[in-house]
């Protein structure tokens, strides 16, 4: 994923995701903009961020319906959050590999 940042009022972007600046941005919180994303993704990285444990809050919103974005809020103890959202993807990811072979064998059972 690129990475850019932008600022509050600004709208561009680069790339996939984007981090607002905002006056208290730091490595441990810090809200993101998942741009060409709803309310699917947004709520599974939400569920993995929780299940982190070095992970204190995460929340996310869709600003307006007719906007294709996200805006993901991560706040952790001492985990960087963007290492927290990469092991939640990478979750998310584990998780869709078990139930695709978990659905491939019982395709094969039924043969």
């Amino acid at each position: 994923a690129v990475v850019s940042t932008q600022s509050t009022g600004e709208t561009e972007h680069v790339g996939k995701l984007s981090i607002v600046e905002g006056e208290e941005h730091d490595d441990l919180c810090t809200t993101l903009v998942l741009h060409g994303e709803d309310h699917t993704l947004g709520n599974v990285v939400r569920h993995m961020l929780i299940k982190n444990p070095a992970v204190e809050f995460a929340g996310y919103s869709v600003p307006h319906p007719s906007e294709n974005k996200i805006n993901l809020r991560i706040q952790t103890y001492d985990t960087p959050c963007l290492s927290a959202l990469y092991r939640a993807l990478d979750d998310v990811t584990d998780v869709c590999d078990h139930v695709l072979e978990q659905i491939d064998k019982a395709e094969g059972k039924k043969e």
